[in-house]
């Protein structure tokens, strides 16, 4: 989630937007999710980038979203008119919702807004214009969670195991995917 935030913010500001902003909801900072800010936050104040974070509660149904959405949009037009505006969003659907709402509001995709979305889902391909986004690498992560699964297993199996002491973290860096929000 951090290099994450990290690879979002960098792809972004290596694009010169005059403001950069994270999309997110309130996440608490012991959660992995809130990575993703942070990783943000670091970037655009090592590298001193005019930036702005919008934590929404973000709502379940589509309807209510695309109504949060849109004036999340509003705000953006009125307070950035004429600037280039590096947007990055929690996740790929909420991404693709706000791709959608440019697209109704000025027939296209603004020269103004460069859009990255994260998770890589299916959704970031097959949208109106794909979507960059970052991806986990779920096959690594599906590998490490078994392969420590099967340690432990095997652990148990000795005449005396000794159980871990604390929890195993494994970092599986994430891959960003640069598509046409981004790369135009």
């Amino acid at each position: 989630n951090y290099m994450g935030g990290v690879q979002a913010a960098g792809l972004l500001a290596s694009h010169n937007c005059d403001i950069l902003i994270h999309i997110n909801s309130p996440t608490a900072e012991n959660l992995p999710a809130y990575g993703r800010i942070k990783g943000f936050l670091d970037v655009c104040g090592q590298h001193r980038l005019k930036h702005e974070i919008l934590l929404r509660e973000m709502k379940d149904n589509y309807e209510s979203l695309k109504a949060q959405l849109n004036e999340i949009i509003d705000g953006l037009d009125r307070t950035y008119s004429g600037q280039k505006k590096g947007i990055f969003i929690s996740n790929d659907t909420h991404a693709n919702i706000f791709l959608n709402l440019l697209f109704r509001k000025h027939g296209r995709l603004p020269d103004d807004y460069l859009i990255v979305g994260f998770d890589n889902s299916p959704i970031s391909r097959e949208a109106v214009i794909p979507i960059s986004t970052v991806g986990q690498q779920i096959d690594k992560i599906a590998f490490e969670a078994v392969s420590l699964l099967v340690e432990q297993m095997n652990e148990r199996k000795k005449r005396k195991p000794v159980p871990l002491e604390k929890p195993v973290h494994k970092i599986i860096p994430p891959v960003l995917i640069r598509r046409e929000t981004t790369e135009r």
